[in-house]
């Protein structure tokens, strides 16, 4: 059995508040493990023997479930095969709602202490689970979220008088609608501008990891 089909049935089967979960891939040969953990090295996985072990997380920093069925993937296409076992999970530690902070709450606060003539934001949110990728995207279409790398993450651009982006009301709208339907994430201001003024351009262009944002 492929590798991706054997990690989709046991990604299926985890608990529905799983926060990291443990892996071991034992391929029956010492030479295909220390192929797989070559392929694998985005996500540090370790080798011994004829097993390599890594872990994938939907909290924090880790490799996200996407990134591990995209590098499974990758063995599949190079036919380094084996067997796909679960060691163990950990499960997400509910925050009491009271202590939650809110998404537009988080915004609100942000744009305060930002400088008094901010001109651009570029922002993400990057959410608890996956599995909220594809609704939260679509609530926040009107700001064109963008995804950057294997992160259960969006980002997007807010101009606030002219320029590309969405402007601040409409963006406090849209992470409104992501807290109305319950889904959770951590909304953070990664790079801001001062008294941009666009000279026949859309406004300022950044460039994140030689891509134009």
């Amino acid at each position: 059995m492929k590798l991706v089909r054997q990690w989709r049935e046991i990604e299926r089967g985890l608990p529905g508040n799983w926060g990291d979960a443990r892996f071991r891939l034992t391929t029956g040969h010492e030479e295909i493990a220390a192929r797989a953990a070559t392929l694998l090295a985005p996500i540090n996985p370790a080798q011994r023997g004829e097993t390599v072990r890594f872990h994938a997380t939907r909290r924090g920093t880790g490799a996200s479930p996407d990134t591990i069925e995209r590098l499974l993937r990758r063995l599949d296409e190079e036919r380094v095969g084996g067997e796909l076992g679960l060691i163990g999970t950990e499960e997400t530690q509910a925050q009491p709602e009271s202590s939650r902070t809110s998404l537009a709450e988080t915004w609100g606060l942000g744009l305060q202490g930002l400088p008094h003539d901010w001109s651009d934001i570029y922002a993400e949110v990057e959410l608890v689970s996956t599995d909220w990728l594809e609704r939260a995207a679509l609530l926040l279409a009107p700001v064109n979220p963008a995804r950057f790398d294997g992160r259960p993450a969006l980002r997007f651009r807010v101009a606030r008088q002219q320029g590309y982006g969405a402007s601040p009301g409409m963006t406090r709208r849209c992470v409104e609608r992501l807290d109305e339907e319950g889904i959770r994430g951590e909304l953070r201001i990664l790079r801001v501008l001062s008294g941009t003024e666009p000279v026949a351009t859309q406004g300022p262009v950044w460039y994140v990891e030689g891509r134009a944002v």
